[in-house]
């Protein structure tokens, strides 16, 4: 239901603003600060954005918890997606997203209604591998490759599909 009252009041929104700016300014200044902002928002996105990708590299290789440079690329994602339509209202929301402390406010605000059950780390990292004692770690190096392989079972294994 809040989806659709968004998608209804959001181009309301836009409309009323689109008129009484023009109204105000005229067409062809209003036409002029949406083209601006668009090409203004573009360039802070690019920018905010290679941040947040540098960010988000460095918890990886520090093995931090991604969570917060994450949340910022995905919000820098939506601003730019926000200010590349043409609006004021939307605008504002993108250029907003586009500041450090309102990105804090949503992310602190999201993150107290969000609960992670579990994090982990990839199979590549040592922290990662099971703390067993019947894991044993090996490698395996494939002898005569230009071989043809046949059908006859290799002798290791009993049984097999053309036991003997």
């Amino acid at each position: 239901m809040y989806l659709f009252l968004a998608f209804l009041a959001v181009p309301l929104i836009e409309i009323a603003l689109f008129i009484q700016v023009g109204g105000a300014i005229g067409l062809w200044p209003t036409l002029g600060i949406v083209i601006l902002t668009a090409m203004l928002g573009t360039w802070l996105v690019r920018s905010q954005g290679l941040m947040a990708l540098q960010n988000l590299r460095r918890s990886f290789s520090h093995l931090q918890d991604p969570t917060r440079p994450l949340a910022d690329g995905a919000m820098i994602l939506i601003a730019g997606a926000l200010l590349l339509t043409p609006g004021f209202f939307t605008d504002a929301v993108g250029f907003a997203l586009l500041m450090p402390p309102v990105r804090e406010i949503v992310y602190n605000y999201l993150r107290a209604r969000i609960s992670v059950q579990r994090f982990e780390m990839g199979p590549g990292h040592p922290r990662a591998r099971p703390a067993r004692d019947d894991v044993i770690d090996g490698s395996f190096e494939e002898v005569d490759a230009e071989r043809p392989k046949s059908d006859r079972p290799s002798g290791w294994t009993k049984g097999g599909p053309q036991e003997h």
